[in-house]
């Protein structure tokens, strides 16, 4: 019995995924417009191309969908994916367009590339792969199952060298914000491989504790010391900024202490899209890091509120197709993507509010990066994918019962 797989859709992903992709446009607008203005460029410059990186992202949803799902399982792919991903983050780092104190972007064709952004799902399908394979083993060996050979053809390493060497690379463009989403992925899938719950308990302590004391460190010594390690004195002032946002308002402080101003200027229901004071100039990276301020601003705590809510509605939805999965990698898979995104949302948003030191990373959906949006866009082509092939493979069950 064949069934259509356009008949098998999850609309309560899709659909969300729609109204924050269109919400996002307008808040890249909003957030843009006043400053692209003031320099005399086109105001629809940014949100313009937003737009297209987000309908070429439609078009990989729907080819990604349609596909069959059996290539992720492929180990050739999955490692000539790893080894573009090392090349890009090798160029990007000797050869990458630096911002804000990190080489992150590397220019090709007029378009800017975030080797950084894709790798986050590449680990993600990396370690589902890995883990997959070896769920017999784990049953019997716990996390020793895990210390074995890789399963990737022609290696010279091991997965976990792999997915060290990849961090590091990201680590020293500095990226911390991506390196820290990727690690705390990679611990949570470590969690759902199979293990005993001691181990990830042991190691979730270890990484709390670590960062305590890390912080409890700097603040001890002072952050002018980090400041003269090379690479990574913007890194310092954010640091600087975590402490005492407002003791350097003209360097250090400036984004945090104005990102602070923003959420204040939004009270309960914001003072109405596109009237927001803190874009106008104030608030660096106001549309990319600093994003869901200026959404506060202007919608109110209520509003953004809401908006987070339908945010945290898709990451569930994505969350439920793993756990409902029968497929162990379909299962790994979709777990380990909706992971990735809620740990991004906590670090974008506990970066703003200064509940962690800020990172750099953007809202998912809303901030301007068209690269973001592409790997997003991608990761719920994959879920949707498995989704449809889930409940395809239980409908025939149902049928050979009868």
């Amino acid at each position: 019995m064949k069934i259509k797989k356009r008949l098998l859709l999850n609309y309560s992903i899709f659909v969300p995924y729609l109204i924050l992709s269109v919400l996002g446009l307008i808040v890249v607008y909003s957030s843009t417009s006043a400053d692209l203005v003031y320099w005399e460029a086109s105001p629809f410059a940014l949100v313009r191309n937003q737009t297209i990186f987000w309908l070429v992202s439609l078009a990989a949803i729907w080819f990604i969908y349609h596909l069959r799902l059996k290539f992720l399982r492929n180990s050739h792919l999955l490692f000539l994916a790893v080894l573009v991903e090392l090349v890009l983050l090798v160029l990007t780092l000797f050869s990458g367009e630096e911002t804000n104190g990190a080489s992150g972007w590397l220019q090709f064709a007029g378009k800017s590339i975030q080797a950084a952004e894709y790798l986050k799902l590449i680990v993600v399908w990396l370690l589902a792969f890995t883990f997959t394979k070896r769920q017999k083993a784990i049953t019997n060996y716990d996390y020793r199952a895990l210390t074995r050979d890789t399963i990737l053809p022609r290696h010279f390493f091991d997965w976990r060298t792999y997915l060290l060497i990849l961090i590091a690379l990201v680590v020293v463009q500095p990226d911390l914000g991506n390196a820290t989403i990727i690690v705390l992925t990679s611990v949570i899938m470590y969690a759902l491989s199979g293990i005993a719950h001691r181990w990830f308990t042991g190691l979730l302590g270890l990484i709390a504790t670590a960062s305590t004391v890390f912080l409890g460190l700097i603040g001890l010594i002072g952050v002018e010391l980090v400041a003269k390690i090379p690479l990574f004195g913007h890194v310092a002032k954010r640091f600087a900024a975590f402490f005492n946002p407002f003791k350097d308002l003209t360097d250090s402080g400036l984004q945090m202490a104005h990102s602070y101003y923003a959420m204040s200027n939004g009270g309960w229901f914001g003072r109405g899209l596109g009237n927001s004071i803190e874009k106008n100039g104030y608030l660096p990276e106001a549309h990319t890091d600093f994003v869901f301020s200026i959404v506060i601003e202007e919608f109110g705590l209520i509003g953004a509120g809401l908006i987070l809510a339908l945010v945290f509605f898709l990451i569930l939805r994505i969350l439920n197709v793993g756990l409902k999965a029968k497929d162990d990698f379909n299962s790994m898979l979709a777990l380990g993507i909706g992971a990735m995104l809620l740990v991004q949302v906590f670090v974008n948003v506990g970066g703003i509010s200064g509940l962690i030191p800020s990172t750099g990373v953007t809202f998912p959906f809303l901030s301007q990066g068209g690269n973001s949006l592409l790997t997003i866009s991608v990761a719920i082509g994959i879920v949707l994918n498995i989704d449809a092939n889930e409940k395809r493979a239980s409908i025939l069950r149902e049928l050979n019962q009868q």
